[in-house]
């Protein structure tokens, strides 16, 4: 059931339910983060191994101190700077949280998320909410109630529509060692952002064993189930693939060529963070044309562009 009403989705939630929910990121597929029959609920749902953790979702930065502890002064400063936002801080966790929920770590991801709807919500809650992305693990990220009901159907009761996703892309996120912060996951926060606030910051952002620090640091993920492929030049490569249905995901203006059958371009006006906030919404239409695949062209390896890229090469990744 789609709906706006917060209280039919805390009901579901009080009672060990699981629900979507917006943020200003992507939808979360939410349960109750200290009961661990709603944790497992979240993983089976999803198909999410459970050696990737998930994040915790808080109502303020006054919670934080109930979930995590031994908590480093950058962390404070990024708290306090980006919360409630698209920040995930990885800290050392309260004995509180399961270990469910942290994949076995002494670490916890958690955030404050920057939704009016969902801010309400777990306002009126008495416990924080672990929430990953409300897709089938490995799948395009959801940013509006729609795609959510197309994966999910009946398996959810509550799906709480708060329009379309505001960001589009994941929140960052940052752990720290020795007390430095170092990025696990690009995201809908800038690289220039953070060191604008914490100086120079290091970078450990994949994972190819089963033991990742933090989510989305798994090399294939993000994907359409359309065979896709990110290229410097999207006409060269189509050009190459004769006779095929092609789908192009582009910056900033339409390619002619008579070979295309769909092209999105997610900011004519060259906007970073617009072409991040339509990138999945893009994806979601592509992925649902029937083509034989989808192209995309690699963003400017700056700002957002930074991390659109890092959600394109995770979504073309080819296992071996």
């Amino acid at each position: 059931m789609i709906t706006e009403d917060i209280q039919v989705a805390r009901t579901e939630l009080e009672k060990g339910g699981i629900i979507a929910l917006p943020t200003e990121t992507v939808y979360g597929l939410a349960g109750n983060a200290l009961d661990e029959g709603a944790v497992e609920k979240i993983y089976s749902t999803k198909n999410r191994p459970r050696y990737n953790p998930l994040i915790v979702h808080i109502k303020s930065a006054d919670f934080l101190p109930q979930v995590a502890r031994d908590i480093p002064d950058q962390a404070q400063i990024l708290a306090k700077a980006f919360w409630p936002g698209p920040l995930t801080l990885v800290l050392k966790k309260q004995p509180v949280i399961p270990d469910a929920v942290t994949s076995g770590k002494d670490t916890v991801a958690v955030r404050v998320p920057d939704h009016p709807l969902t801010l309400k919500l777990l306002a009126q809650l008495d416990f924080p909410l672990a929430a990953p992305s409300a897709n089938p693990f490995g799948s395009i990220s959801p940013t509006s109630a729609a795609h959510v009901e197309r994966y999910f159907g009946d398996k959810l009761k509550v799906i709480l529509d708060g329009g379309e996703c505001r960001k589009g892309i994941e929140s960052t996120i940052i752990g720290f060692e020795d007390g430095k912060p170092v990025i696990f996951r690009l995201g809908s926060l800038s690289l220039e952002e953070i060191r604008e606030k914490v100086g120079e910051v290091s970078f450990r952002t994949r994972s190819e064993d089963h033991q990742p620090a933090a989510p989305g640091m798994l090399l294939r993920h993000y994907a359409p189930s359309t065979d896709t492929y990110l290229v410097d030049d999207v006409l060269s490569f189509a050009a190459s693939q004769t006779g095929k249905k092609i789908g192009l995901l582009l910056f900033m203006e339409a390619r002619t060529n008579e070979g295309i059958t769909h092209q999105e371009v997610l900011s004519p006006s060259g906007d970073l963070e617009e072409a991040a906030r339509n990138l999945y919404a893009a994806m979601h239409r592509l992925d649902h044309l029937n083509l034989d695949m989808i192209v995309a062209e690699k963003f400017p390896d700056k700002g957002l562009g930074r991390t659109i890229n890092d959600k394109l090469e995770r979504a073309t990744h080819k296992e071996s």
